[in-house]
């Protein structure tokens, strides 16, 4: 399993799985990222944190540890 910290700029991935529990999963499911939806990554910092993501339309950024939790294909 691929985590949406691994995919490169330019490539668009379908969310298959979060991990991670309690508060994290739910301000990550709040923001628009649930199991199905289509994830476009945008941009990645040159340290990788953060990743740039469009989901549902409108632009998010992510941090690194978050980015791990969410697994995509």
């Amino acid at each position: 399993m691929k985590t949406l910290k691994e995919i490169s700029c330019g490539e668009t991935v379908k969310v298959t799985k979060l991990t991670g529990e309690g508060p994290v999963r739910r301000r990550i499911m709040d923001m628009g990222i649930t199991k199905g939806v289509e994830v476009f990554v945008r941009k990645v910092a040159p340290l990788g944190d953060p990743v740039e993501v469009t989901v549902r339309g409108y632009e998010l950024s992510l941090r690194k540890a978050d980015a791990e939790m969410i697994q995509v294909e």
